[in-house]
């Protein structure tokens, strides 16, 4: 008798039933998820890592790439920007929480506002990542390629700021064509056309004895400044074509490298954040519809949150690598 009430016993613990692990099959399914996507994430930004420790006497300093405001221009205000972003989406995902609880006590009406506010503050975020991603792709200094492949910017003797190309840079009028593989230049093509051609920045280089040529490696924790024979040795010598701003291929801040990490990771992020937005206008309409109000549970609701909490704390280990350390 014992052994028959044993068996059945292990037959009940091992049966799983609807809900394994004391969860349902929707939750647990998303657990696997954010799982799986931490691994994907955590890849990713390892190879981040390991990329930034090879190239680490040449990579771009965060707080002089990142320091644009909207509506603030001309004024260099490192991190401000990306901190807010952080802010927002941290708030986010408390208004998350909030919506989680009101459903736990079945009311409708905070669920719908809470939801509400965690949409707004996905799509603030999301408009704060494109708007990055262009000024980052435009750029707003300038600044020259060599032949070996390094970036040269230019600074001013005295201050050691970094000067625009459009501050000294004359105009030739010449016809320019893009260099393009078709073109028989494969070995020097360019991604897009810039404003200023290198006889343009170099002319206008000579023209003002008071700038510096800055390369990309870094001493301590200041990029090296040229004398101003060796400046003009380093852009007529080795001086190969102008890079704006930073694409896949060039990136006028340093090593492309970086910017491809960039793109890549912070709009796989903003992928995610864009689909939990959608998530949860998706959910958020079924709420003021009172679908879950008649289910009895707001599971939903809180099956997203989790989805939209493991976005929230990718973006601090992404925020991390990128823009403190």
């Amino acid at each position: 008798m014992s052994s028959t009430v044993s068996a059945t016993s292990q037959n009940e613990d091992w049966s799983g039933g609807n809900k394994p692990m004391k969860a349902s099959y929707g939750k647990l399914m998303m657990w696997f998820f954010i799982v799986s996507d931490a691994l994907t994430f955590s890849g990713f930004l390892a190879a981040y890592g390991f990329s930034r420790f090879k190239f680490i006497d040449s990579w771009p300093i965060a707080d002089e790439v990142f320091t644009h405001v909207p509506f603030m221009h001309g004024q260099e205000l490192p991190m401000i920007y990306v901190a807010f972003m952080t802010f927002v989406l941290i708030m986010s995902s408390v208004t998350m929480v909030l919506a989680v609880d009101a459903g736990h006590h079945m009311n409708q009406a905070k669920v719908t506002f809470y939801m509400f506010l965690t949409i707004i503050g996905g799509l603030i975020f999301v408009g704060s990542q494109a708007w990055e991603w262009a000024t980052f792709i435009k750029g707003d200094y300038g600044a020259v390629k060599t032949n070996g492949g390094n970036i040269i910017q230019f600074v001013d003797a005295d201050s050691n700021k970094r000067i625009a190309l459009k501050d000294f840079a004359t105009t030739i009028e010449t016809e320019r064509e893009q260099n393009l593989a078709k073109n028989g230049v494969w070995f020097m093509s360019e991604s897009t056309l810039s404003d200023y051609t290198l006889d343009e920045v170099i002319e206008g280089f000579e023209a003002s004895p008071n700038l510096l040529v800055r390369t990309q490696i870094i001493e301590g924790s200041h990029k090296t400044v040229l004398s101003r024979e060796e400046s003009l040795k380093m852009l007529v010598d080795n001086g190969s074509y102008v890079v704006e701003g930073a694409n896949l291929i060039d990136n006028e801040y340093g090593t492309p490298l970086f910017a491809d990490f960039f793109f890549f990771i912070t709009g796989f992020h903003g992928f995610h954040v864009f689909s939990g937005v959608v998530l949860n206008i998706i959910i958020f309409f079924n709420v003021i519809l009172g679908t879950y109000q008649r289910r009895g549970s707001y599971e939903m609701v809180e099956k997203v949150g989790l989805y939209w909490h493991f976005v929230d704390l990718v973006w601090v280990f992404v925020f991390t690598f990128f823009y403190l350390v």
